[in-house]
């Protein structure tokens, strides 16, 4: 039986569109994944059985190296946060948040701030340098800091996220010209951009990347599908990891204990205000979650 390998690009209407030997396939999935509570996902390396020249089944799901519910995507190398300037403010709470679950998840973490045009984006720059992630400034009116975007791109899946109305998609388009991904102004009567993009859906890259569009994201969202327990948190932060280990009691919060070496750090100017605000405030919603909320979300389902 001829049987293949390939990547899932795009998944939509039950259909899933893998990419193998050069060819697109559409793609019904087996059975056997509905049976075993299991559903491919953008992203997945899956064995398929054609049926004609570009479809066929998918027969199994090569195994995974993570997988976000919001937005469905799977074996992420690079998680994009996109925050504008301005048009929408900057939230730091939602950037770190997003930044939690990326360095959670084991995914490398990478923040573009958008419309540099509008203002200095060096407050959001001076915070995020100390992380130690790269970080990227672009403005709507010349195309410096692109070539440097693409070459981090360009190996690897990458995802894209951030607030509506920061550009994700305009962005992507102007990485790469072929993507024509759908954009939507800015409305300024509720301040928040339209929703634009559908459905996740991979593009090629440089030498072997990809990289996905994906919806606009709620905080509800992130709060509900990709839960991280308190205890696990502060390996959230990666400037916490040099003084994590320091504490005087085993078990330390980081947010008010005496011999604290992160609170320590902080007093030190060697953790950034903004950074560990975003994490007390993590913490202590945390800290509220009930038994039912820490189950896997397909458990909850």
């Amino acid at each position: 039986m001829d049987k293949r390998t390939g990547l899932i690009v795009k998944a939509t209407g039950g259909f899933y569109y893998v990419q193998a030997d050069g060819v697109l396939h559409e793609c019904r999935a087996r059975g056997l994944f509905r049976k075993e509570g299991v559903s491919p996902l953008v992203g997945d390396r899956v064995e398929l059985e054609p049926t004609g020249e570009a479809s066929g089944y998918v027969t199994a799901i090569l195994p995974r190296k993570n997988a976000l519910v919001r937005p469905p995507l799977a074996n992420v190398d690079t998680f994009v946060i996109v925050a504008s300037v301005s048009d929408p403010a900057p939230n730091a709470l939602v950037i770190d948040k997003l930044m939690a679950i990326a360095c959670h998840k084991e995914i490398r973490p990478m923040l573009v701030i958008t419309k540099s045009d509008l203002g200095g984006p060096d407050a959001l720059e001076e915070i995020y340098r100390t992380v130690g992630i790269p970080v990227f400034a672009v403005s709507r009116q010349s195309d410096e800091g692109l070539e440097e975007i693409r070459a981090a791109l360009s190996h690897g899946i990458s995802a894209f996220s951030g607030n509506t109305g920061v550009g994700k998609s305009s962005l992507l388009n102007r990485i790469d010209g072929r993507l024509s991904i759908a954009t939507g102004e800015t409305s300024r009567k509720l301040g928040r951009g339209r929703h634009t993009t559908r459905h996740v859906e991979l593009y090629p890259i440089g030498e072997d990347g990809w990289i996905a569009d994906t919806p606009g994201f709620s905080a509800v969202d992130l709060e509900r599908y990709e839960i991280i327990r308190k205890e696990e948190l502060a390996g959230c932060f990666p400037e916490f990891a040099e003084f994590s280990g320091n504490c005087r009691f085993t078990g330390c919060s980081h947010t008010v204990e005496k011999g604290c070496a992160v609170l320590e750090a902080l007093r030190e100017g060697k953790i950034h205000p903004s950074r560990h605000a975003s994490y007390r405030a993590l913490y202590e919603d945390a800290k509220k979650l009930k038994e039912w909320e820490l189950k896997d979300p397909q458990e909850k389902k």
